[in-house]
Formats: structure tokens, C-alpha cells, sequence
């Protein structure tokens, strides 16, 4: 693995784990992602601790596989979420704006999640 690669392994490690330990910590930020039949603080609890699995499992050369390909699917899973808050009158987190440019950085962190699970 190169430097460069490990070191945005890394990054995104680090950011998967502070994402999970938010949701845990201010679960209520991400309630609006949520639709409101679902047990939304189960769900972020959950969520939380996927997220952290999936950095520390980054950070780790034995789990690294297998938590970048759970990075990618998670990436991909959340893209319809950030579509879907485009359209709201209010976007769950910021302003319609904040909205339109989550939604490209998405496609960005899809890429690089690829960019990290590719061999």
C-alpha cells in the first residue's frame, strides 16, 4: 500500500470513527435521515457502532478488506439519503445549499472509499 493511499486510509478511518461517535454522542442530528416509523435512537446507536467498527477495522491491515468494502456499501447506502434531503423543504442538516453540496461530496466519498477498497 502507498503512502499516499494509507494516508487517506487513515483519514477516512479517523473520520469514520468521530462520524460513529457522534451518533452515539448528538444522536438527534441524524433523526431527520431517519423516516419517522423507525426506532431512531436504535438506529444510531447501531449506526454508530458500524461506523466505528469501520474505522478501526481501517486502521487494522488484518481487517482492512473487509472493512473497506463495508466503507463502499455504507458510502453507496447513504447517497439515496443525501438525494432525498436535496428535495425536503428543509433539509435535515444546514439549508437547501448545505444540501446540494453534501450531495457531490457523497460522490466523492464513494470514490474515494472505491479508491481505498480497490486492490
Amino acid at each position: 500500500m502507498t503512502v499516499l493511499k494509507l494516508g487517506l486510509t487513515f483519514l477516512f478511518a479517523t473520520i469514520m470513527i468521530l462520524a460513529g461517535i457522534m451518533h452515539v454522542w448528538k444522536p438527534y442530528i441524524y433523526n431527520g435521515f431517519l423516516f419517522d416509523f423507525l426506532p431512531k435512537k436504535l438506529i444510531n446507536y447501531v449506526g454508530g457502532a458500524l461506523e466505528i467498527a469501520i474505522g478501526v477495522g481501517l486502521f487494522l491491515p488484518r481487517y482492512r478488506s473487509v472493512a473497506a468494502s463495508a466503507l463502499l456499501l455504507l458510502m453507496i447506502a447513504f447517497l439515496p439519503l443525501h438525494l432525498m434531503d436535496v428535495f425536503k423543504d428543509k433539509p435535515t442538516i444546514g439549508s437547501i445549499r448545505v444540501a446540494r453540496i453534501r450531495l457531490p461530496i457523497q460522490f466523492v466519498l464513494i470514490v474515494w472509499a472505491w479508491f481505498i477498497y480497490k486492490k
